[in-house]
């Protein structure tokens, strides 16, 4: 993957640090996020960006960790 470097906010810098840190994301990593939930937002204004973040980064899970979705009506048959 390519790098590019380029001027930032210092205050949103600031905040990506905050944010970062509570999500055990890099700094970079954090201001991605944020792009991507920003740019799925546009692309899909009618979903919550919460919605939108949550989804992402459940598709960032690994795969073992994840827990398979059982429907309610076959729940209840079991």
């Amino acid at each position: 993957m390519s790098t590019v470097s380029m001027r930032i906010d210092e205050s949103l810098v600031s905040a990506a640090r905050a944010a970062a840190k509570a999500e055990f994301r890099t700094v970079q990593g954090q201001v991605e996020f944020w792009a991507k939930v920003g740019r799925a937002a546009l692309d899909n204004p009618d979903l919550p960006a919460s919605f939108i973040a949550e989804s992402l980064m459940s598709l960032a899970e690994p795969r073992e960790d994840s827990t398979p979705f059982v429907p309610r009506s076959r729940a209840e048959q079991a």
